[in-house]
């Protein structure tokens, strides 16, 4: 078919594939790195106990064949050293078959640990690499051309990702519809950065002006990812510009990253030297993108009648395989950030003259004077949960009460999770969370006491707890 093949888009595959490899390698690392305390064996929701409970349909995975902590391991680290192959170009130096098998393979491991991860893993750019890792393994390699169907299918996933989050603004959070969401954001944010006190501090008439701009990226530009070129490359330019700013000013997993490398394939710049001459596309593979092609129509029913909706779902997936997801971000934003600060005391008896001394994470804001570190497109999922923990203690239920137990045992899976344990060669007789108020300091109180934050105790999250 003349029609099947875009070799124009050479490049823009390539900037793609190797950028999804290495979104991939930092989502096992992660997971590989974590896995132990918060879903292992002995972890805070462990996998077995899940397994156990909910029915395969509803949560497919390698790991109801087997698991254990070291095939976990196996798997996680299995699947980071495949992703450094492909991100050295591996795919491209074997024949077609076996490309779409490379890039089958890390789908599947992820898949296995997503839908065993559970809270850990309900994160919208969970599905959001799944669903993107799905069409990748459909796009070939320097045999045959980019197929223009799977070229499509992206900037389908990429339309629903930015209108979707555009869409959940405006029909949520009054602040959007008057610009005035940004007074906020950058202090109630999940994770700061270490630039967002700057961004919090600039004037509002430019908190305003990027509210507005927000609202034209993810409403009006993503329409234009469907006219021909260079208007095509001129909106996802716009977006990539978009997405490199909330990197500069946030903490987003790699929600940002991926959505840039997304863009990327829509990208129709002359390469600057000519790339591989394709062979004619094999009939078996022109079927097999055809049928995925139709397998993507008919699953994005459902997402678009959400999108449609007045009742918008934020981040869903509508099939155990997160094939075709729903997506949006920041729906509605927090006035006030609350802080969850988990203390220690070595004291057996807590009084009033106690002595507390406090966990710190490596993420999440703690110590006032600590400046907010960069972390993305790492994802520290403790910490992020924490943040939710602290807007409401349903979203701790399940887990915080083992947490506290790891603490109170000096467990040392949990504590690698931290950056400072403050009882390093025995554990804590008590254990406690309170809730602060933070906000950012001013430019005066930045330079009188160097603190990037003050804070305010508001109310007890867990009296002081021992073991049994």
């Amino acid at each position: 078919m003349d029609w099947f093949g875009a070799p124009d888009h050479w490049l823009a595959r390539l900037v793609f594939q190797r950028g999804l490899a290495a979104v991939y390698l930092v989502a096992f690392a992660g997971a590989a790195l974590q896995f132990r305390a918060l879903i292992g064996a002995r972890g805070l929701l462990p996998v077995p106990a899940y397994l156990a409970r909910v029915p395969w349909r509803a949560a497919p995975s390698l790991f109801r064949l087997h698991y254990s902590d070291r095939f976990f391991a196996g798997c996680a680290w299995g699947g980071a050293a495949l992703s450094a192959a492909l991100l050295a170009g591996v795919d491209g130096l074997v024949p077609l078959w076996a490309a779409m098998l490379l890039w089958l393979v890390p789908w599947v491991l992820y898949l296995s640990v997503v839908n065993v991860g559970q809270t850990w893993y309900g994160f919208g750019w969970e599905s959001l690499l799944l669903e993107t890792g799905f069409l990748a393994v459909f796009l070939g390699n320097d045999e045959v051309a980019p197929p223009v169907l799977v070229l499509f299918l992206l900037r389908w996933l990429l339309f629903r990702l930015e209108f979707g989050a555009g869409m959940i603004k405006i029909r949520g959070d009054a602040c959007w519809r008057n610009l005035t969401c940004l007074y906020f954001h950058h202090e109630t944010q999940p994770m700061p950065g270490p630039l967002s006190w700057f961004f919090h501090r600039l004037p509002r008439p430019l908190h305003r002006l990027e509210a507005a701009a927000n609202h034209v990226t993810q409403l009006v530009v993503p329409f234009l990812l469907f006219t021909p070129q260079p208007v095509a490359t001129a909106a996802a330019s716009v977006m990539i510009v978009t997405q490199l700013w909330l990197v500069l000013s946030g903490n987003f997993a790699w929600l940002n990253w991926l959505t840039i490398v997304l863009a990327a394939s829509v990208l129709g710049l002359p390469p600057p030297y000519p790339g591989p001459a394709p062979g004619a596309a094999p009939l078996w593979y022109e079927v097999l993108v055809l049928a995925l092609t139709v397998l993507v129509a008919a699953l994005s029913v459902r997402p678009v009648r959400n999108l449609l909706s007045r009742h918008q779902s934020m981040n869903r997936s509508y099939d155990a395989l997160h094939l075709v997801n729903t997506y949006g971000a920041f729906g509605s934003v927090g006035r006030v950030r609350l802080e969850i600060v988990v203390e220690g005391t070595a004291d057996t008896a807590p009084g009033p003259g106690t002595r507390w001394q406090a966990y710190e994470f490596r993420g999440k804001p703690g110590d006032p004077r600590r400046m907010p570190r960069q972390f993305a497109p790492y994802h520290l999922r403790l910490d992020w949960m924490m943040w939710f923990a602290a807007l409401s203690p349903v979203y701790a239920r399940a887990w915080f009460g083992p947490f506290v137990e790891r603490l109170l045992d000096n467990d040392r899976d949990t504590l690698r999770l931290l950056r400072h344990c403050p009882f390093p060669d025995a554990p804590p007789a008590h254990v406690r969370a309170r809730v602060f108020r933070y906000r950012y300091t001013t430019w005066r109180e930045r330079r009188e006491t160097g603190a990037w934050w003050e804070r305010t105790y508001v109310r007890e999250f867990l009296p002081p707890t021992r073991l049994r």
